[in-house]
């Protein structure tokens, strides 16, 4: 018996009746399958996902049916849904709701109204599955987001789900962070034969895993089945959705070799691939001609020439508690694109909290284009000069529509449709900024901030939720931006985009800043904090850090 079965399910928001957020969908999902959800920001994934769980269903109409065990969903009572279907969100914090780290893991059980017996049982064997023991004891504020994401996954399966649903659980975490939560829901799926339903923009990491691959667009499914089927189909029509796919699958047929074997999905496979390509011919050519920016890094330019210049900055939440940021330095080049890349918990946000004053530094110094940060008054550093987005896009909405949104920067309509345009969220105006999905907050959190006018622009997290597509968008809207004089500083966990876009790239580590270099350099040198395409050729090519180098690399060595 299939665990879900979806028929002709259609959904609209109140606030669009006209536009369908899910257009008869038909699916079947069997027990115990790993099922990818793939597609464009926007595309009806979240929304899916939240009608598979009755008390996360969103308000609007609805038409179709979802079977679960065979039984209509809604003939599901609470304490059945709550036992049997898991559901882990992108943003860790929005899941915790207690103080210590053994009291989470009880709290979903003693809600069940288990017996203590059971309870001490069941958390014991998921503290020790997961690993939980050294932090058994802490209060969750002292967590990483890892930590947290982890914590959640744990308080979930205390309660022996059938139905592990994970909707971009891994958005906030950093790349080693992701990769271990995500090996461990694919252990889950494995080991415990729990079906997993996740959405996530880091195909890399769970395509491989995929027993089927679901892709989505426009509230329509388009496609299902098993990766390199979808790889194959996507690839055969041009669709645009082929750019999401995996590294080794896009390096494999941009080449066009045939016969090459079959299409590689994984790090080791398409390192195996490129292998079997070269077995007869050793590459002439090992190196991408470099276009760097060598005269921005620190050691190369003037403080007079920094936007944003960071010295011995000393920073704690508070006054007993730990140093956050340990004398952290930065020198910003004016015009640059600068990113700040690291684990969980270094103190990148705290930096850029700093930067625009939010957290007072007891020591050190910040200049932004030239002048102190004490001395500007107040609102000033916010009228025209500074902008930033934050993490969570959320925080910036307090009006009823994205429309009224905008409008509260006191731009002119003009300049406000061109910004939206820009975003590509002008179908989205008149909806409520919380009735949107994570990427389509985060572009209209983005032309909110881009229309204050700043000099110099602070990113967290900015490509959080945002698909792949856009993503490109998103650059080229960046790269305008630059040529306007505007400065960006940007905090993130993808690798792939600092690597391709970036001027300079520093890396932070116990509050502070280890090392800077350019994009080429700083990839082509580490193991884990790299690209998938560097760890895919480093065997055959020395700095080839994103897929068009390994494409590039490959079509020089093998046109004769």
């Amino acid at each position: 018996m299939a665990h879900f079965e979806i028929k002709d399910l259609s959904f609209s928001y109140p606030t669009a009746k006209d536009r369908l957020a899910l257009d008869h969908i038909n699916l079947v999902i069997e027990r115990g399958e790993y099922v990818a959800l793939c597609g464009r920001s926007g595309s009806g994934k979240s929304t899916l996902l939240r009608h598979l769980k009755t008390v996360l269903t969103p308000h609007g109409e609805r038409t179709g049916e979802i079977l679960f065990n065979g039984k209509p969903l809604s003939e599901a009572d609470n304490r059945e849904q709550s036992s049997k279907i898991g559901y882990v969100m992108q943003n860790p914090d929005s899941q915790i709701v207690t103080d210590k780290v053994w009291h989470e893991l009880a709290f979903g059980l003693e809600s069940m109204g288990y017996d203590q017996a059971t309870i001490r049982l069941r958390v014991a064997e998921m503290a020790s599955y997961f690993g939980i023991q050294g932090w058994f004891h802490k209060n969750v504020s002292d967590l990483s987001g890892g930590q947290k994401q982890l914590l959640n996954l744990a308080s979930i399966m205390a309660m022996q789900p059938e139905v592990l649903i994970l909707d971009e659980p891994t958005s906030q975490l950093d790349p080693i962070a992701a990769a271990d939560f995500l090996n461990t829901v694919r252990k889950i799926n494995r080991e415990l034969r729990t079906t997993v339903i996740i959405t996530e923009h880091r195909l890399e990491d769970i395509l491989y895993s995929a027993d089927k691959v679901v892709v989505m667009e426009h509230g329509a499914v388009t496609a299902c089945g098993t990766a390199r089927e979808i790889g194959d189909r996507l690839q055969e029509t041009g669709s645009e959705m082929f750019a999401a796919m995996p590294t080794p699958m896009r390096v494999y047929y941009a080449t066009g070799i045939p016969g090459s074997g079959k299409c590689p999905l994984t790090v080791r496979e398409g390192g195996h691939w490129l292998s079997e390509i070269f077995q007869d011919k050793t590459p002439a050519v090992t190196r991408i001609e470099e276009h760097e920016h060598r005269e921005l890094l620190p050691q190369n330019i003037e403080e007079a020439d920094c936007a944003v210049v960071v010295k011995e900055a000393w920073f704690r939440y508070t006054r007993d508690g730990l140093d956050i940021l340990r004398g952290v330095d930065m020198l910003v080049p004016k015009g640059s694109f600068y990113s700040i890349v690291g684990g969980n918990g270094t103190g990148k946000s705290t930096t850029l909290k700093a930067i625009c004053n939010i957290c007072k530094i007891y020591r050190g110094k910040i200049t932004v284009l030239g002048k102190p940060l004490k001395k500007y008054a107040s609102g000033e550093l916010f009228d025209h000069t500074l902008a930033m987005l934050p993490q969570d896009p959320q925080s910036l909405f307090v009006k009823k529509s994205v429309r009224e949104e905008l409008e509260e920067m006191g731009a002119d309509k003009e300049t406000i449709e061109k910004t939206a345009a820009l975003c590509e969220i002008s179908e989205l105006l008149d909806a409520h900024p919380y009735d949107l999905s994570g990427g389509e907050q985060q572009r209209a959190a983005l032309a909110k901030v881009l229309l204050t006018g700043p000099k110099v622009l602070l990113l967290d997290e900015p490509t959080k939720g945002i698909d792949a597509f856009f993503k490109v968008k998103f650059a080229g809207i960046l790269k305008e931006l630059q040529k306007t004089g505007v400065t960006i500083i940007m905090v993130s966990h993808d690798v792939e985009f600092c690597a391709s876009y970036s001027d300079v790239v520093s890396m932070m580590f116990d509050g502070g800043i280890v090392t800077t270099n350019t994009p080429n350099q700083f990839f082509s040198r580490n193991s884990f904090y790299t690209t998938a395409a560097n760890r895919m050729s480093r065997h055959l090519f020395e700095n080839a850090v994103n897929t068009e180098d390994v494409i590039k690399l490959c079509r020089e060595n093998l046109k004769s």
